[in-house]
């Protein structure tokens, strides 16, 4: 199991890289704003070719904007175009709201909730 802790208290969002056997996991923490979508998607993108299965777990979004679901649905594209697939896990009520309102809950594969074994 290899761990990576990226961002930073000035960052906005932080990010711990787990991964295990074929799937990495990407716990996500704090606000994910246009601030930040742009790297958000940048450091998540890179797992791609690496993973077989990308799992990110969003329970610690406090808040998620328009960029930062742009960035979502943008590494969505680029995980399925590899043929990698992105599931998004724990979800907040706010970001469970967010994604049903713009009619992307059903979009992605895995909305449940679950843990990291």
């Amino acid at each position: 199991m290899a761990t990576n802790p990226a961002g930073g208290p000035a960052s906005g969002i932080k990010l711990l890289i787990n991964t295990r056997d074929d799937c990495t996991f990407v716990v996500c923490a704090g606000r994910l704003t246009a601030d930040v979508a742009g790297k958000f998607k940048t450091e998540i993108k890179e797992l791609i070719p690496k993973a077989k299965r990308l799992v990110l777990d969003l329970s610690a979004i406090t808040y998620l904007d328009s960029s930062g679901l742009g960035a979502v649905v943008g590494l969505y594209v680029s995980a399925r175009a590899a043929g990698c697939p992105l599931e998004l896990i724990n979800l907040s009520p706010r970001v469970r709201e967010l994604l049903g309102l713009t009619k992307l809950l059903s979009v992605f594969e895995s909305c449940g909730q679950f843990r990291m074994p």
